[in-house]
């Protein structure tokens, strides 16, 4: 049996009691670290953060996750807006391709059947309206995103068909002819697009500067209570300073060995507690 416990049990408790609360400062110590830290690398960062890390922030920050839902939200409604418009595309494209001139482009060229031996040589991307209708109804993410990639594509299947024929042949004229019909059905749906496109870009800009917003917000508060911590944690470690140059005085000898096993150094007229880099924490009683 220790013989500081049997012959004085108070002393022994004491010492427990001290060695314990050591072992709570070393543990908030190392949390307070932790705060610093994420809230120097905030403030010292350009702005980009991992997605990991940005999930993380919101179950502390309720501002930061509602400008993510509201930033979701806004997606859906533009989302829909863009079907929208895609519909009424289809509208367009389905009379282009009604056309008794559209035959040629519906399906894709038959380069072999056709002893077109050159044709990959001239045309780097081959497009037909098949192609494209397939684009627009696959729900894989392999589907058109806006309408100016539909956009493209169909004047890219009348751009192959002309330069890979030279202006006399039919394909030639038919293309050309088809291709002026649909730039001016497009330009009609233009206007609503560049403004779908005005407000996506609106919505973005003001979508990062309220997250930006929330973000500072939230680690402006956090700064300020981490602050309030520290300071109420430097109290409690004077308190626990006091506490201990009292009940050093009258600590018995063996009472001091123990506290050594504890690594914690013990000169009985002065106390020091020295926090190392909020990582280390050395106890020096003198």
């Amino acid at each position: 049996m220790d013989p500081m416990n049997a012959a004085n049990p108070e002393n022994a408790a004491e010492v427990e009691y001290f060695s314990n609360r050591v072992d709570e400062i070393f543990t908030k110590v190392d949390k307070l670290e932790k705060q610093v830290s994420e809230v120097e690398q905030f403030y010292s960062a350009s702005g980009n953060s991992s997605i990991v890390k940005d999930k993380e922030r919101e179950k502390h920050f309720p501002g930061v996750k509602k400008q993510r839902q509201d930033a979701s939200h806004r997606e859906v409604a533009a989302s829909k807006r863009m079907q929208e418009l895609m519909r009424q595309f289809a509208t367009i494209l389905r009379q282009i391709t009604q056309h008794k001139w559209a035959w040629p482009f519906l399906k894709p060229v038959d380069v072999e059947g056709l002893g077109l031996h050159d044709y990959y040589e001239v045309i780097e991307k081959p497009m037909d309206f098949s192609t494209i209708e397939k684009k627009m109804d696959a729900k894989d993410g392999t589907g058109y995103k806006n309408v100016r990639e539909i956009y493209a594509d169909v004047r890219l299947v009348f751009k192959n068909a002309m330069r890979y024929n030279e202006e006399k042949d039919d394909v030639h004229v038919m293309a050309k002819t088809l291709l002026e019909k649909f730039e001016e059905k497009w330009l009609q749906l233009l206007p609503k697009v560049a403004e779908e496109e005005r407000r996506r870009t609106e919505e973005d800009v003001e979508a990062k500067l309220n997250m930006q917003r929330a973000q500072d917000a939230a680690y402006a508060k956090m700064a300020r209570d981490l602050s309030s911590e520290l300071n109420e944690f430097d109290m409690n470690l004077k308190k626990l300073r006091e506490m201990v140059v009292q009940k050093c005085r009258n600590l018995a000898i063996e009472v001091k060995n123990a506290i050594r096993g504890k690594h914690l150094s013990w000169r009985c007229s002065r106390w020091e507690l020295v926090v190392h880099g909020g990582s280390a924490i050395r106890m020096v009683f003198s």
